[in-house]
């Protein structure tokens, strides 16, 4: 399998917590790097319109922005509140130039999953007509079943490609991440369900560390874990997927050592082993 283009590396700037946006954005145009996801954290100091003016003077491609979603609750208040927030997400994204927002669709540990899953449903459908006004696409990310509690209740592709086939708008579909996806069943028939339904938004990459120390944050460097990333970027190309393929990491022991030569290792493990 040939190497991956660094043409369509993308880094979420949560990988380098550390650094403001300001100085991702020039460390990683000095590397090559031609894809940024930006996190809401990382405009915080500056704000949405002051942020895509600062993106905008690089040539660096904005490919998503992190995190809408959380819909459900056991409250109608809080549900309600939920949709405002994902509008305000929604003008962040177009804001500093995101064709995708990324959702982390939540869970209610004091309903059923398949009430949740409901709520999520109904929550992205009260949104789509915002969305397609501001030009940014929804996509739902399936998290591993150890986050089924609160963070979401879509726990695989198969469950997202449903949702999103149900939904049946151009402005919804999936995000792939591989750290939460790898352990599926039938992965690969899903991801090319997704490709052949023009559903396939977004593809995430990093490794599964065995054993991990922290669940959340202890996120690997592709080829330090058991993820077999070459045979997933293969069901990936074979689906037809063109985007960038994003590397996203939490990780404390990488936030906590020296970026810039964390940058290269994410771009030497880029190209050797994903």
């Amino acid at each position: 399998m040939n190497k991956p283009d660094l043409d369509k590396l993308c880094i979420h700037t949560i990988t380098t917590r550390p650094w403001s946006l300001e100085k991702a954005l020039d460390e990683y145009s000095a590397e090559g790097v031609k894809g940024i996801s930006v996190w809401q954290n990382a405009i915080e100091d500056m704000g949405a319109q002051q942020a895509g003016e600062l993106i905008a003077s690089y040539e660096l491609e904005v490919v998503s922005y992190v995190r809408g979603g959380f819909f459900p609750s056991t409250s109608p208040e809080k549900r309600a509140a939920a949709i405002s927030h994902n509008k305000q997400m929604i003008e962040e994204a177009a804001a500093v130039g995101a064709p995708l927002l990324v959702l982390v669709c939540g869970a209610e540990p004091d309903q059923s999953l398949e009430e949740s899953r409901a709520q999520i449903e109904s929550g992205i459908e009260h949104l789509l007509p915002f969305a397609r006004e501001h030009k940014v696409k929804l996509g739902i990310e399936p998290l591993h079943p150890m986050y089924a509690d609160t963070r979401s209740a879509i726990n695989t592709l198969k469950q997202a490609n449903d949702m999103a086939e149900r939904l049946k708008d151009e402005y919804a579909g999936v995000v792939v991440d591989v750290y939460h996806l790898w352990w599926e069943e039938n992965l690969k028939e899903e991801i090319l369900r997704a490709g052949k339904q023009g559903n396939l938004l977004a593809y995430h990459i990093c490794d599964w560390k065995y054993p991990p120390e922290d669940m959340l944050n202890d996120r690997g460097l592709m080829g330090e874990g058991c993820i077999p990333l070459q045979k997933i970027r293969g069901w990936i190309e074979e689906a037809g997927f063109k985007g960038f393929h994003e590397v996203e990491i939490f990780s404390n022991k990488y936030w906590s050592m020296d970026q810039k030569t964390f940058l290269k290792q994410i771009i030497e493990a880029y190209q050797q082993k994903s």
